[in-house]
């Protein structure tokens, strides 16, 4: 066929609209995946790019050096079952009602999460590991697939319910863990995705069996995998200065010296001292670390799986935890629920390069509540109304005009089997120089600390005349805080 010139060209021209059209057409849905990831009682400072002395953590690293580490990370509670249920829910525990580690299995199904909103926006989402708001290792409701193990579970041979049932499986749990992870990740999916990851390190383990019988055999504390035990055998933790050797450094802390006092009774040392690890020797601290290599581990074959996968740039990755740890701060050790720097100081890093700027240090006042929105944000899912945090991407972009000064944080001990923290309920609220801890149930034994110039939390300043000033507007702060936090006003 002959095709003339004038025709010939308006061939090339519509092929070359055509083509356009088709290059125009996005492959597939453009929306980032997430990976959130939840390590056990990790604190602040306990990896590598936060100042860890001798704790190589080359893949967190890594998320520091290509994303952003927030530096004043707050845990809108210092304890394991509530913060889970409030970096979930994007709500503070009064307003969902997870305040304790009493297991509330029934409450934790009913959770309005972020889970549920980004599978209702198209996305696919999975769930792995520590759920703890209950012992029921049962599906929640937003995640098409789940391995969960019960309660604490266990480092060594673990049980997982997954596939509808609850089998024991060989290895050791980190790399149990990774292995699904890595698999959800390789699965071929037309949609963005969301992983949720709930560590069981770096938290130690106990010898109670899910039955409640106890195995004698069993390792009981902190469990590394074989290949890392031993690693910083020799290696020592410099003590921050509030790691004190005598009274004395429960100065101006009455409330806290009345709990430790009874802590350290004769019945109370008979019937609990196999828990306690006064001063967290360094042992401890070491065999910590060693748990801590596994996660560096599991995060690197997570971001080597992306990568091969060409998602990398287009994941969200958070990584965070659930509450600090006590190092001996304030004669504390093993504990973490306390209003003190050491525990309440979150972890929390964002790798996104279309946001995060690489090498970044965001300074605004951050809580674990936000981690919700900020996905939900990310993920052009609807950010409820019963959300109290904030998204995180202004921050990320730059922009922090009408960021907040002041934060909430709280704890209720209610049913907690531990008697010296029976009346230790707290709020406190942080701002970026200041803390006010009050004491609901020793309201006369308030403590307000300058953070600024006393950073180790040694010097009650509540009685000092020249901050009756800051302590009056604390209070008022702490009261609008609590109000806010009951739903009585809105949090955003």
């Amino acid at each position: 066929m002959i095709v003339s010139p004038g025709r010939a060209m308006l061939l090339v021209v519509f092929i070359g609209y055509c083509c356009a059209v088709q290059a125009a057409e996005p492959a597939a849905d453009a929306r980032p995946n997430v990976v959130v990831i939840v390590v056990d009682d990790l604190r602040f400072d306990e990896f590598g790019a936060a100042g860890h002395p001798y704790l190589e953590t080359p893949s967190i690293d890594r998320l520091a050096a290509e994303g952003a580490m927030f530096t004043e990370g707050i845990h809108a509670v210092a304890l394991c079952s509530p913060n889970r249920a409030s970096i979930l829910t994007g709500q503070y525990p009064t307003r969902h009602g997870i305040i304790d580690n009493v297991a509330r299995d029934r409450r934790s199904h009913q959770l309005v999460t972020f889970p549920q909103a980004m599978q209702a926006a198209g996305y696919e989402t999975g769930f792995l590991g520590k759920w703890h708001m209950g012992n029921d290792p049962t599906p929640r409701p937003g995640f098409d697939y789940w391995s969960a193990f019960p309660g604490q579970g266990r480092t060594v041979d673990p049980d997982l319910y997954e596939d509808g049932r609850l089998h024991k499986v060989e290895g050791y749990i980190t790399d149990l863990l990774t292995d699904r992870a890595v698999d959800f990740i390789n699965k071929e999916r037309d949609v963005p995705f969301l992983l949720y990851i709930g560590h069981k390190a770096v938290h130690p383990d106990s010898r109670q069996l899910n039955d409640g019988s106890v195995d004698p055999n069993y390792p009981r504390g902190y469990v590394p995998a074989p290949r890392h035990l031993g690693v910083y055998e020799d290696e020592v933790f410099p003590r921050r200065p509030n790691v004190a050797g005598s009274a004395d450094a429960l100065e101006g802390k009455p409330a806290l010296r009345q709990s430790l006092q009874l802590r350290d009774s004769p019945p109370m040392l008979e019937q609990f001292g196999f828990m306690l690890d006064h001063g967290t020797s360094e042992e401890t601290i070491r065999r910590r670390a060693e748990m801590v290599l596994s996660v560096d581990e599991s995060l690197g074959r997570i971001i080597a799986a992306l990568e091969q996968q060409g998602e990398l740039d287009n994941t969200m990755i958070v990584f965070t935890s659930d509450n600090g740890f006590f190092f001996g701060e304030h004669w504390l050790s093993l504990e973490r629920r306390m209003p003190y720097e050491e525990a309440v100081r979150m972890p929390l890093l964002v790798r996104f390069p279309p946001l995060a700027r690489a090498g970044s240090r965001v300074d605004g006042l951050v809580s674990s509540i936000d981690i919700a929105p900020t996905v939900l944000d990310a993920g052009g899912a609807e950010i409820g109304a019963h959300i109290q945090g904030r998204s995180l991407l202004p921050l990320l972009r730059g922009n922090a005009d009408g960021w907040r000064d002041a934060l909430l944080i709280e704890f209720y001990t209610h049913e907690n089997p531990m008697p010296w923290l029976m009346d230790m309920d707290y709020r406190a609220v942080r701002t970026e120089r200041y803390k006010l801890v009050h004491w609901i149930k020793h309201p006369d034994e308030e403590e307000l600390y300058d953070l600024e110039t006393d950073p180790y939390e040694m010097q009650n300043l509540v009685n000092d005349p020249k901050a009756q000033g800051v302590l009056r507007e604390l209070r008022v702060e702490l009261a609008r805080l609590a109000v806010e936090a009951m739903g009585l006003s809105p949090g955003r």
